[in-house]
Protein backbone atom coordinates (compact mmCIF):
# COMPACT_ATOMS: atom_id res chain seq x y z
CA UNK A 1 0.00 0.00 0.00
CA UNK A 2 1.30 3.43 -0.88
CA UNK A 3 2.38 5.72 1.93
CA UNK A 4 0.17 8.46 0.52
CA UNK A 5 -2.75 8.52 -1.85
CA UNK A 6 -2.41 12.18 -2.72
CA UNK A 7 -1.67 11.08 -6.26
CA UNK A 8 -5.20 9.76 -6.58
CA UNK A 9 -7.42 12.00 -8.65
CA UNK A 10 -9.06 14.76 -6.65
CA UNK A 11 -7.63 13.72 -3.28
CA UNK A 12 -7.66 16.89 -1.21
CA UNK A 13 -6.63 15.23 2.05
CA UNK A 14 -4.26 12.42 3.01
CA UNK A 15 -6.57 9.49 2.44
CA UNK A 16 -3.91 6.93 3.35
CA UNK A 17 -3.41 8.41 6.81
CA UNK A 18 -7.16 8.60 7.41
CA UNK A 19 -7.59 4.97 6.36
CA UNK A 20 -4.63 3.85 8.45
CA UNK A 21 -6.16 5.48 11.51
CA UNK A 22 -9.48 3.75 10.82
CA UNK A 23 -7.74 0.38 10.86
CA UNK A 24 -5.79 1.28 13.97
CA UNK A 25 -8.73 2.38 16.12
CA UNK A 26 -11.49 0.00 15.00
CA UNK A 27 -12.36 -2.49 17.74
CA UNK A 28 -16.02 -3.50 17.33
CA UNK A 29 -17.78 -5.72 14.82
CA UNK A 30 -19.47 -2.96 12.82
CA UNK A 31 -16.29 -0.90 12.81
CA UNK A 32 -14.36 -3.80 11.28
CA UNK A 33 -17.05 -4.29 8.66
CA UNK A 34 -17.23 -0.60 7.80
CA UNK A 35 -13.44 -0.36 7.54
CA UNK A 36 -13.38 -3.41 5.26
CA UNK A 37 -15.96 -1.80 2.97
CA UNK A 38 -13.99 1.46 2.96
CA UNK A 39 -10.83 -0.45 1.98
CA UNK A 40 -12.67 -2.28 -0.80
CA UNK A 41 -14.12 0.90 -2.28
CA UNK A 42 -10.74 2.62 -2.01
CA UNK A 43 -8.36 0.02 -3.42
CA UNK A 44 -10.59 -2.35 -5.41
CA UNK A 45 -13.70 -0.44 -6.45
CA UNK A 46 -14.20 -2.89 -9.30
CA UNK A 47 -15.05 -5.58 -6.72
CA UNK A 48 -17.55 -3.43 -4.85
CA UNK A 49 -21.18 -3.20 -5.90
CA UNK A 50 -20.31 0.22 -7.32
CA UNK A 51 -17.98 -1.29 -9.91
CA UNK A 52 -18.84 -1.41 -13.60
CA UNK A 53 -19.27 -5.18 -13.61
CA UNK A 54 -19.39 -6.45 -10.02
CA UNK A 55 -21.17 -9.68 -10.96
CA UNK A 56 -19.38 -11.30 -13.90
CA UNK A 57 -21.62 -13.92 -15.49
CA UNK A 58 -24.21 -13.01 -12.83
CA UNK A 59 -21.98 -14.38 -10.07
CA UNK A 60 -19.70 -13.01 -7.41
CA UNK A 61 -16.14 -12.29 -8.51
CA UNK A 62 -13.34 -14.63 -7.43
CA UNK A 63 -10.47 -12.34 -6.43
CA UNK A 64 -7.00 -13.41 -5.42
CA UNK A 65 -7.22 -12.71 -1.70
CA UNK A 66 -3.54 -11.88 -1.35
CA UNK A 67 -4.06 -8.90 -3.67
CA UNK A 68 -7.07 -7.42 -1.87
CA UNK A 69 -6.28 -5.32 1.25
CA UNK A 70 -9.93 -5.35 2.34
CA UNK A 71 -10.11 -9.14 2.45
CA UNK A 72 -6.75 -9.53 4.17
CA UNK A 73 -7.98 -7.11 6.82
CA UNK A 74 -11.45 -8.63 7.30
CA UNK A 75 -10.23 -12.21 7.34
CA UNK A 76 -8.55 -11.81 10.73
CA UNK A 77 -11.88 -11.02 12.42
CA UNK A 78 -14.26 -13.49 10.77
CA UNK A 79 -15.04 -16.70 12.63
CA UNK A 80 -15.78 -19.77 10.56
CA UNK A 81 -16.76 -21.93 13.55
CA UNK A 82 -19.62 -19.86 14.91
CA UNK A 83 -23.27 -19.07 14.32
CA UNK A 84 -22.41 -15.47 13.49
CA UNK A 85 -19.35 -14.09 11.72
CA UNK A 86 -18.15 -12.27 14.84
CA UNK A 87 -19.46 -11.56 18.32
CA UNK A 88 -21.96 -8.74 17.93
CA UNK A 89 -22.37 -7.94 21.64
CA UNK A 90 -26.09 -8.68 21.40
CA UNK A 91 -26.62 -7.02 18.02
CA UNK A 92 -28.26 -8.97 15.20
CA UNK A 93 -27.07 -6.74 12.40
CA UNK A 94 -23.51 -5.76 13.31
CA UNK A 95 -21.78 -9.10 12.57
CA UNK A 96 -23.33 -9.03 9.10
CA UNK A 97 -21.24 -5.95 8.30
CA UNK A 98 -18.44 -8.45 7.60
CA UNK A 99 -20.70 -10.53 5.37
CA UNK A 100 -19.61 -9.17 2.01
CA UNK A 101 -16.00 -9.89 2.95
CA UNK A 102 -16.94 -13.42 4.03
CA UNK A 103 -18.68 -14.11 0.74
CA UNK A 104 -15.75 -12.82 -1.31
CA UNK A 105 -13.36 -14.90 0.79
CA UNK A 106 -15.73 -17.80 0.25
CA UNK A 107 -15.10 -17.81 -3.47
CA UNK A 108 -11.80 -19.52 -2.71
CA UNK A 109 -12.50 -21.04 0.72
CA UNK A 110 -15.80 -22.83 1.35
CA UNK A 111 -15.48 -22.41 5.12
CA UNK A 112 -16.27 -18.72 4.66
CA UNK A 113 -19.25 -19.50 2.44
CA UNK A 114 -20.65 -21.79 5.12
CA UNK A 115 -20.05 -19.13 7.77
CA UNK A 116 -21.87 -16.55 5.66
CA UNK A 117 -24.81 -18.92 5.23
CA UNK A 118 -25.05 -19.43 8.99
CA UNK A 119 -25.01 -15.68 9.46
CA UNK A 120 -27.81 -15.32 6.91
CA UNK A 121 -29.90 -18.00 8.61
CA UNK A 122 -29.42 -16.36 11.99
CA UNK A 123 -30.69 -13.02 10.73
CA UNK A 124 -33.63 -14.41 8.78
CA UNK A 125 -34.81 -17.22 11.03
CA UNK A 126 -33.61 -16.61 14.59
CA UNK A 127 -33.66 -12.85 15.10
CA UNK A 128 -36.85 -11.38 16.59
CA UNK A 129 -39.06 -9.23 14.39
CA UNK A 130 -41.24 -6.18 14.78
CA UNK A 131 -44.97 -6.56 14.30
CA UNK A 132 -44.66 -5.63 10.60
CA UNK A 133 -41.87 -8.14 9.89
CA UNK A 134 -38.92 -5.77 10.24
CA UNK A 135 -35.94 -7.64 11.71
CA UNK A 136 -34.79 -6.46 15.12
CA UNK A 137 -31.30 -5.06 15.49
CA UNK A 138 -31.07 -6.56 18.98
CA UNK A 139 -31.19 -10.23 19.92
CA UNK A 140 -32.90 -9.97 23.32
CA UNK A 141 -35.55 -7.35 22.55
CA UNK A 142 -37.52 -6.30 19.48
CA UNK A 143 -35.83 -3.01 18.68
CA UNK A 144 -35.27 -1.34 15.33
CA UNK A 145 -32.18 0.78 14.65
CA UNK A 146 -31.44 2.85 11.56
CA UNK A 147 -27.89 1.46 11.77
CA UNK A 148 -29.20 -2.03 10.93
CA UNK A 149 -29.95 -1.02 7.35
CA UNK A 150 -26.25 -0.61 6.59
CA UNK A 151 -25.22 -3.83 8.30
CA UNK A 152 -27.69 -6.52 7.24
CA UNK A 153 -29.62 -5.75 4.02
CA UNK A 154 -26.50 -5.17 1.86
CA UNK A 155 -25.13 -8.51 3.07
CA UNK A 156 -28.43 -10.28 2.44
CA UNK A 157 -28.48 -8.78 -1.05
CA UNK A 158 -24.93 -9.97 -1.71
CA UNK A 159 -25.80 -13.41 -0.38
CA UNK A 160 -28.66 -13.45 -2.87
CA UNK A 161 -26.18 -13.10 -5.72
CA UNK A 162 -23.89 -15.75 -4.22
CA UNK A 163 -26.79 -18.22 -4.08
CA UNK A 164 -28.59 -16.94 -7.19
CA UNK A 165 -31.69 -16.39 -5.07
CA UNK A 166 -33.98 -13.66 -6.35
CA UNK A 167 -36.38 -14.07 -3.42
CA UNK A 168 -33.53 -13.30 -1.02
CA UNK A 169 -32.72 -10.12 -2.91
CA UNK A 170 -36.35 -9.07 -2.67
CA UNK A 171 -36.14 -9.72 1.07
CA UNK A 172 -33.15 -7.37 1.32
CA UNK A 173 -35.03 -4.59 -0.43
CA UNK A 174 -38.19 -5.36 1.50
CA UNK A 175 -36.41 -5.12 4.84
CA UNK A 176 -35.28 -1.60 3.96
CA UNK A 177 -38.90 -0.60 3.44
CA UNK A 178 -40.15 -2.38 6.57
CA UNK A 179 -37.51 -0.66 8.68
CA UNK A 180 -38.46 2.67 7.12
CA UNK A 181 -42.16 2.11 7.83
CA UNK A 182 -41.39 2.14 11.56
CA UNK A 183 -38.37 4.44 11.81
CA UNK A 184 -39.54 7.28 9.58
CA UNK A 185 -42.03 9.45 11.50
CA UNK A 186 -45.35 9.53 9.72
CA UNK A 187 -46.62 12.74 11.32
CA UNK A 188 -43.89 15.01 9.97
CA UNK A 189 -45.01 17.32 7.16
CA UNK A 190 -42.06 19.66 6.87
CA UNK A 191 -38.86 19.39 4.86
CA UNK A 192 -37.43 16.83 7.28
CA UNK A 193 -40.18 14.31 6.54
CA UNK A 194 -37.75 11.94 4.84
CA UNK A 195 -35.49 11.60 7.89
CA UNK A 196 -35.45 8.55 10.15
CA UNK A 197 -35.55 8.22 13.90
CA UNK A 198 -32.59 6.40 15.38
CA UNK A 199 -34.09 3.65 17.57
CA UNK A 200 -37.66 2.47 18.11
CA UNK A 201 -38.22 -0.13 20.81
CA UNK A 202 -39.57 -0.81 24.27
CA UNK A 203 -36.58 -0.14 26.50
CA UNK A 204 -34.48 2.77 27.66
CA UNK A 205 -32.34 2.65 24.51
CA UNK A 206 -35.19 4.11 22.42
CA UNK A 207 -34.06 7.27 20.62
CA UNK A 208 -36.70 9.03 18.55
CA UNK A 209 -34.33 11.80 17.51
CA UNK A 210 -33.22 12.33 13.92
CA UNK A 211 -29.64 11.21 14.51
CA UNK A 212 -27.41 12.29 11.63
CA UNK A 213 -25.25 9.17 11.56
CA UNK A 214 -28.32 6.93 11.75
CA UNK A 215 -29.75 8.62 8.69
CA UNK A 216 -26.41 8.21 6.96
CA UNK A 217 -26.33 4.50 7.85
CA UNK A 218 -29.85 4.02 6.47
CA UNK A 219 -29.22 5.90 3.24
CA UNK A 220 -25.88 4.17 2.62
CA UNK A 221 -27.31 0.73 3.32
CA UNK A 222 -30.24 1.23 0.97
CA UNK A 223 -27.85 2.56 -1.64
CA UNK A 224 -25.75 -0.63 -1.51
CA UNK A 225 -28.90 -2.75 -1.91
CA UNK A 226 -29.95 -0.53 -4.83
CA UNK A 227 -26.54 -0.90 -6.48
CA UNK A 228 -26.81 -4.68 -6.15
CA UNK A 229 -30.25 -4.71 -7.77
CA UNK A 230 -29.14 -2.45 -10.59
CA UNK A 231 -25.92 -4.33 -11.36
CA UNK A 232 -27.22 -7.94 -11.19
CA UNK A 233 -28.77 -8.86 -14.52
CA UNK A 234 -31.75 -10.87 -13.13
CA UNK A 235 -32.85 -7.86 -11.02
CA UNK A 236 -31.74 -5.06 -13.32
CA UNK A 237 -35.30 -4.41 -14.49
CA UNK A 238 -37.00 -4.47 -11.08
CA UNK A 239 -37.92 -0.85 -11.57
CA UNK A 240 -40.63 -0.74 -8.90
CA UNK A 241 -38.35 -2.00 -6.13
CA UNK A 242 -35.46 0.16 -7.37
CA UNK A 243 -37.62 3.28 -7.51
CA UNK A 244 -38.78 2.78 -3.93
CA UNK A 245 -35.17 2.61 -2.75
CA UNK A 246 -34.18 5.63 -4.82
CA UNK A 247 -37.03 7.67 -3.36
CA UNK A 248 -36.19 6.66 0.21
CA UNK A 249 -32.52 7.57 -0.22
CA UNK A 250 -33.26 10.91 -1.85
CA UNK A 251 -35.79 11.71 0.87
CA UNK A 252 -33.05 11.36 3.48
CA UNK A 253 -30.67 13.53 1.47
CA UNK A 254 -33.39 16.16 1.04
CA UNK A 255 -34.17 16.04 4.75
CA UNK A 256 -30.52 16.54 5.66
CA UNK A 257 -30.19 19.40 3.20
CA UNK A 258 -33.36 21.02 4.55
CA UNK A 259 -31.93 20.85 8.07
CA UNK A 260 -28.69 22.40 6.83
CA UNK A 261 -30.58 25.38 5.42
CA UNK A 262 -31.93 26.18 8.88
CA UNK A 263 -28.60 27.48 10.10
CA UNK A 264 -26.44 24.38 10.24
CA UNK A 265 -22.71 24.89 10.68
CA UNK A 266 -20.59 23.53 7.81
CA UNK A 267 -20.76 20.13 9.53
CA UNK A 268 -24.21 18.58 10.00
CA UNK A 269 -25.62 18.68 13.51
CA UNK A 270 -25.39 15.41 15.44
CA UNK A 271 -29.20 15.50 15.56
CA UNK A 272 -30.12 17.04 12.26
CA UNK A 273 -33.07 19.16 13.33
CA UNK A 274 -31.63 20.36 16.64
CA UNK A 275 -29.34 23.36 16.47
CA UNK A 276 -28.22 22.93 20.08
CA UNK A 277 -25.94 20.09 18.97
CA UNK A 278 -22.36 20.19 17.67
CA UNK A 279 -21.39 19.58 14.08
CA UNK A 280 -20.35 15.99 13.31
CA UNK A 281 -17.72 15.24 10.67
CA UNK A 282 -18.58 11.52 10.59
CA UNK A 283 -22.21 11.85 9.54
CA UNK A 284 -21.35 14.71 7.19
CA UNK A 285 -18.85 12.52 5.34
CA UNK A 286 -21.28 9.61 5.04
CA UNK A 287 -24.09 11.78 3.69
CA UNK A 288 -21.71 13.26 1.11
CA UNK A 289 -20.54 9.81 0.03
CA UNK A 290 -24.13 8.63 -0.49
CA UNK A 291 -24.88 11.66 -2.65
CA UNK A 292 -21.92 11.13 -4.97
CA UNK A 293 -22.75 7.44 -5.33
CA UNK A 294 -26.37 8.26 -6.13
CA UNK A 295 -25.25 10.72 -8.80
CA UNK A 296 -23.70 7.77 -10.63
CA UNK A 297 -26.27 5.09 -9.79
CA UNK A 298 -29.39 7.17 -10.27
CA UNK A 299 -28.62 10.45 -12.02
CA UNK A 300 -32.28 10.87 -12.94
CA UNK A 301 -33.20 11.53 -9.29
CA UNK A 302 -29.96 13.15 -8.11
CA UNK A 303 -30.25 16.83 -8.92
CA UNK A 304 -27.77 19.68 -9.02
CA UNK A 305 -28.92 20.82 -5.58
CA UNK A 306 -27.88 17.45 -4.16
CA UNK A 307 -24.38 17.73 -5.63
CA UNK A 308 -24.05 21.29 -4.37
CA UNK A 309 -24.99 20.09 -0.90
CA UNK A 310 -22.54 17.17 -1.12
CA UNK A 311 -19.74 19.49 -2.22
CA UNK A 312 -20.40 21.71 0.79
CA UNK A 313 -20.35 18.69 3.10
CA UNK A 314 -17.16 17.32 1.55
CA UNK A 315 -15.31 20.62 1.88
CA UNK A 316 -16.42 20.89 5.50
CA UNK A 317 -15.08 17.42 6.28
CA UNK A 318 -11.78 18.08 4.49
CA UNK A 319 -11.33 21.17 6.64
CA UNK A 320 -11.52 18.92 9.70
CA UNK A 321 -8.89 16.37 8.63
CA UNK A 322 -5.47 16.44 10.27
CA UNK A 323 -3.30 15.23 7.41
CA UNK A 324 -0.38 14.48 9.70
CA UNK A 325 -2.26 12.13 12.00
CA UNK A 326 -5.14 11.20 9.74
CA UNK A 327 -7.63 12.24 12.43
CA UNK A 328 -11.11 13.29 11.32
CA UNK A 329 -12.73 15.34 14.10
CA UNK A 330 -14.91 16.47 15.75
CA UNK A 331 -17.33 13.57 15.65
CA UNK A 332 -20.01 12.05 17.80
CA UNK A 333 -18.90 9.41 20.28
CA UNK A 334 -20.17 6.36 18.41
CA UNK A 335 -20.76 4.48 21.67
CA UNK A 336 -22.57 7.39 23.34
CA UNK A 337 -24.46 9.31 20.67
CA UNK A 338 -26.29 11.48 23.21
CA UNK A 339 -23.05 12.77 24.70
CA UNK A 340 -23.12 16.55 24.29
CA UNK A 341 -19.33 16.75 24.15
CA UNK A 342 -17.95 16.05 20.68
CA UNK A 343 -15.12 13.57 20.41
CA UNK A 344 -11.90 15.33 19.50
CA UNK A 345 -10.35 11.88 19.01
CA UNK A 346 -12.76 11.13 16.19
CA UNK A 347 -14.46 7.78 15.77
CA UNK A 348 -13.50 4.58 13.95
CA UNK A 349 -16.54 4.70 11.69
CA UNK A 350 -15.99 8.40 11.02
CA UNK A 351 -12.51 7.61 9.71
CA UNK A 352 -13.97 5.03 7.34
CA UNK A 353 -16.77 7.39 6.27
CA UNK A 354 -14.23 9.99 5.20
CA UNK A 355 -12.47 7.40 3.03
CA UNK A 356 -15.81 6.36 1.53
CA UNK A 357 -16.51 10.00 0.78
CA UNK A 358 -13.21 10.29 -1.07
CA UNK A 359 -13.80 7.09 -3.06
CA UNK A 360 -17.34 8.11 -3.98
CA UNK A 361 -16.20 11.55 -5.09
CA UNK A 362 -13.28 10.08 -7.06
CA UNK A 363 -15.62 7.72 -8.89
CA UNK A 364 -18.18 10.47 -9.46
CA UNK A 365 -15.74 12.86 -11.17
CA UNK A 366 -13.79 10.21 -13.08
Amino acid sequence: MENSLRGYANADFDVANVMARALEVSSHSWEYGTAAEALLELHNPELSVFGDNPFPEDKLPSPLVADIPSLLYARQFIRVDNETLIDGDGAVGDPASLGVSALLLGQSDEDYLAAAQRQTDFILYQAPRFWNGAISHRENVVELWADFVYMAPPFIAYQAIASSNQSLLREAGGQCQLQQDILRPQASHNGSRGLWQHIVGPDEAQDLGLWATGNGWAAAGMMRVLATMLKWRPSSEWTFAQDKLKRSIIDILDGAAHAAKKGQPPLLYNYLDDGSWFGDAAATALVASVTYRMAVLAPEVTKERHITFADECRKAVVAHVNNTTGLVAPTVDSLDWKNRTPSEDGSPEGQSFAVMMFSAYRDYVS
